[in-house]
């Protein structure tokens, strides 16, 4: 990503999401009358998220504008932004390049910078914000989504562009969050951890009837889990043993699996698909609430 001011992030937000996406009666057979409603994108004709009722307003580019428009401002005016469309839009923001800096060392240079997604989807829930970090060393980006503060809900209503004020505010207190966060995940590199009941509590070891199939991908996933733990560990000059690291690598370790070695259907194979398919990942989610109860 490149460093944009405002009205450039706002021209690529535009140039991105040059489409609209409009609700449409949907019928049964011969015709027939239904009360729900599709929604289809107008420059490819291509579904998007699931059946309305006929009451649903979808959200439009200008509201994605206004959002780009409001996370410039909490960020000072210039930002990192990268757009992405899949059952809605997602927008990615980041502190400019030259605002970047070292916000948390480990040990040996494991960096962590601040990013922002937003998530407009077409599933009735509104707007959602929120706060993550992107990993230099294994360029991990993730959620932490078990902590409330680390989120924002925006309401789904017409017309964004008039709450301004409101959505700046949002913005601004998810980067005031930022500093509980980098605390937490010290906390997290503070305390070690059993890799092995780590890893069964999230991957259960298969039954002793189980096939060879469900033994063998339950061993390949442990050995690559593993592999990207020892050179994490290696490359940030951690003094753990393989079976006891800390919950700040033990949590990345799955994440970063989930992210970039899990298997993927095709339609998953860009980055950005990644990084949402890792962020809706179970597994994911019990290594952060496992990290977070050794520190609670």
């Amino acid at each position: 990503m490149t460093t944009l001011t405002t009205d450039t992030a706002l021209e690529t937000v535009q140039n991105t999401f040059n489409f609209s996406v409009d609700k449409f009666p949907l019928y049964g057979p011969d015709n027939m009358r239904t009360p729900h409603f599709g929604l289809f994108r107008s420059d490819n004709s291509e579904c998007v998220g699931k059946s309305v009722s006929a009451r649903y307003v979808p959200h439009n580019t200008d509201d994605i504008l206004a959002i780009t428009e409001a996370a410039a401002e909490a960020f000072d005016g210039d930002t990192n932004v990268r757009c992405h469309f899949r059952n809605g839009h997602f927008v990615q923001f980041a502190p400019s390049n030259e605002d970047r800096r070292d916000m948390f060392n480990v040990a040996g240079g494991d960096n962590i910078f601040p990013r922002f997604m937003v998530n407009g989807g077409y599933d009735g829930r509104g707007f959602k914000a929120e706060i993550g970090f992107f990993r230099d060393m294994c360029l991990n980006l993730s959620m932490m989504k078990s902590v409330e503060s680390f989120s924002r809900s925006i309401r789904h209503t017409s017309g964004l562009r008039g709450q301004m004020d409101e959505l700046i505010g949002a913005f601004s207190m998810l980067k005031e969050s930022w500093c509980d966060l980098t605390a937490m995940i010290k906390q997290m590199s503070q305390q070690t951890v059993d890799m092995r009941d780590f890893l069964n509590e999230i991957y259960p070891e298969p039954v002793e009837d189980a096939g060879k199939r469900a033994v063998t991908v339950h061993k390949n996933r442990t050995e690559l889990i593993l592999k990207r733990l020892s050179g994490e560990m290696r490359r940030s000059n951690v003094d753990f043993d393989l079976r006891n690291p800390n919950a700040w690598l033990a949590y990345n370790a799955v994440q970063g699996y989930e992210q970039h070695d899990a298997t993927r259907r095709k339609s998953f194979n860009n980055d950005f698909d990644r990084v949402l398919k890792a962020g809706n990942s179970q597994a994911v989610h019990k290594a952060e609430k496992l990290a977070l109860e050794l520190i609670a």
